[in-house]
């Protein structure tokens, strides 16, 4: 699911020069301290989806404007996961994480407390620069604790049934929030998770950090966040004053040229956020991008498929959370066989065979109405796209590390998760840009009346949704022309545990 984070194990770096030992007496009680703080994190992205509508409305949120309220968030947490991960290796991994989680908290209680539009989308941009600290903080503190393998496997078990899970939790609970309390509660939540975590991780989280070369790519980091922003910027221009507006044209081409400076940059590094190595072979290359292109198929889908359940179906905000479910369920049964399937039939199968099915599940949703019938048209249609990620997911996580030498491991699975989130972020804005033309468009052409606003709205999510299918179709075109890698060379154990 969208917003899940999913790096993998030493997705910060190799851990090197520990002072953790090599069987922590509390490392399972730690391991219940950390899997609490990423549940605030993955609950976040689901959550917030549930109660946007309702954001939307008290605060005078343009739909224009509403994209930033996802983008925002994983633009900085996609941006800057790499930096962060470095950090917390040399900084020091409770550390981070301890900084992370306080700071995601602070944020929060900004956005809750939010007066305007501005101020939400500021709370969730530094919601994903201390979630881009947390997260590989907390995989690093994971590998480090648990050094016999079966017990890692199982604590990687439970981190993964988190992130799996924790989406469906987040429909759940931002339903509950937004029903019967307020929508400021989807994010005023988080503190006392927070404020729990923090006190039980003080006496039980150990303190490790790696030693050796401790200089950070603060350049491109910077460079290819601002990058990013100016894009999306410039695509949300695009709904307000046309593609071919002078605002538009020159920040979409502000943001290629600081993303073409990244790459540059990482060339001249010594010390790159982002080593071109790990991009450049051919079929992790493949699956970088296949994985972007998901990301920005799915991103800006499924918050239209939310705001249709709430806006035009009328579901209150807890049957919007549980209408959302079908796509969960579909991921994890999907994700289950593809596990067993992967030594057997290899990555690119599975990947292409997940595509056709996303993208079947989501021109089937393409066909929505005013009356759109949840059992026959909806729930079908989310099991199938819920099916066609799980078959995805599972071989990408595999492919991010197919080849990479051991000091790279870090950098190329985190790598897989900056390109979900980047990928959601070009994608939401894109999405919503489309959906915002379409709707201009329809209403010019008619008469106004209240049954042609609603169709317009209607025309709109059905075109967000023909372009989300299109996305995912180039990503299954990338999986069949750059995918070469052979059916033995892929590890069984997957990188990254998606939701």
């Amino acid at each position: 699911m969208p917003g899940t984070t999913s790096t993998s194990p030493g997705a910060s770096g190799a851990p090197g020069g520990e002072a953790v030992a090599a069987a922590h007496p509390r490392r399972w009680a730690a391991l219940a301290v950390i899997a609490i703080a990423q549940l605030m994190v993955v609950l976040d992205a689901t959550i917030v989806n549930i109660a946007l509508p309702h954001a939307q409305a008290d605060l005078g949120i343009s739909d224009a404007n509403r994209q930033w309220v996802v983008t925002a968030y994983t633009l900085t947490f996609g941006g800057l996961l790499l930096l962060g991960g470095r950090i917390a290796d040399y900084w020091g991994r409770k550390r981070a994480f301890l900084v992370g989680m306080v700071g995601f908290a602070l944020a929060s209680a900004v956005g809750g407390l939010a007066n305007n539009g501005e101020m939400l989308f500021a709370a969730r941009a530094l919601q994903g620069a201390f979630g881009a600290l947390l997260a590989p903080a907390s995989l690093a503190l994971l590998t480090v604790l648990f050094t016999d393998t079966r017990e890692r496997a199982k604590a990687f078990g439970v981190y993964g049934a988190i992130a799996g899970g924790g989406s469906a939790v987040g429909l759940l609970l931002g339903g509950v929030l937004t029903e019967y309390a307020d929508w400021r509660w989807c994010l005023l939540v988080n503190i006392p998770i927070a404020a729990v975590a923090l006190a039980a991780a003080l006496p039980l989280v150990p303190e490790s950090r790696a030693h050796g070369d401790t200089r950070y790519d603060v350049p491109g980091a910077v460079v290819v966040t601002a990058g990013l922003v100016s894009l999306v910027y410039g695509f949300t221009r695009a709904a307000e004053d046309g593609w071919g507006a002078t605002a538009t044209l020159t920040f979409i081409a502000v943001g290629v040229a600081l993303l073409v400076a990244f790459v540059v940059i990482e060339h001249r590094s010594s010390h790159p956020l982002l080593p071109m190595r790990i991009l450049l072979d051919r079929n992790r290359g493949g699956a970088y991008l296949t994985s972007t292109l998901i990301g920005a198929g799915l991103f800006g889908a499924f918050l239209f498929l939310t705001i249709y359940f709430q806006v035009v179906l009328r579901y209150t905000p807890l049957e919007a959370g549980l209408a959302s479910l079908p796509v969960t369920a579909g991921v994890l049964i999907a994700a289950g066989s593809a596990s067993q399937l992967l030594p057997r039939v290899g990555a690119k199968p599975l990947m292409l065979a997940g595509a056709i099915l996303a993208v079947v599940g989501m021109a089937v949703l393409t066909q929505i109405d005013v009356d759109t019938s949840f059992v026959t048209h909806l729930l079908p249609a989310q099991v199938v796209l819920g099916l066609g990620l799980g078959f995805t997911f599972v071989p990408l996580s595999s492919l991010a590390l197919y080849g990479v030498p051991e000091h790279d491991a870090g950098a190329a699975s985190a790598t897989l998760n900056a390109t979900q989130q980047v990928g959601g972020s070009l994608g939401t804005a894109l999405l919503n840009t489309i959906y915002t033309s379409a709707v201009t468009t329809y209403l010019a052409s008619r008469a106004p009346s209240p049954a042609t606003q609603v169709k317009a709205l209607i025309h709109g999510y059905s075109m967000a949704f023909v372009w989300a299918a299109g996305l995912i179709l180039l990503a299954g075109l990338a999986t069949l022309v750059l995918i070469r890698v052979r059916r033995e060379d892929v590890p069984a154990g997957g990188a990254a545990h998606l939701g």
